[in-house]
């Protein structure tokens, strides 16, 4: 999702800077396009980064004796955050 959202800026960034030729008084579009361009390129560096972290295992061992045997459970989850 953060990848589609800092594509979208860049996008959108880009046709105010480069494709309309509107002049609006109270606000430079040159300006506001130029913001959403950098701050797509932010987004979709963290996208990026997010992307490629290295995901650590969880593992848990739990050992009890049932019947005179030893029952062992292993649990394993990936932390995602």
């Amino acid at each position: 999702m953060s990848l589609g959202l800092g594509i979208f800026l860049v996008v959108v960034g880009a046709i105010l800077v480069f494709a309309l030729n509107i002049s609006v008084d109270w606000i430079d579009l040159d300006f506001v396009g130029y913001i959403f361009m950098g701050a797509g390129a932010v987004i979709m560096i963290l996208g990026i980064v997010l992307l490629t972290r290295k995901r650590t295992s969880v593992s848990t061992t739990r050992s009890a004796v049932v019947d005179g045997e030893q029952v062992t459970q292993e649990k394993r989850s990936i932390d995602d955050i």
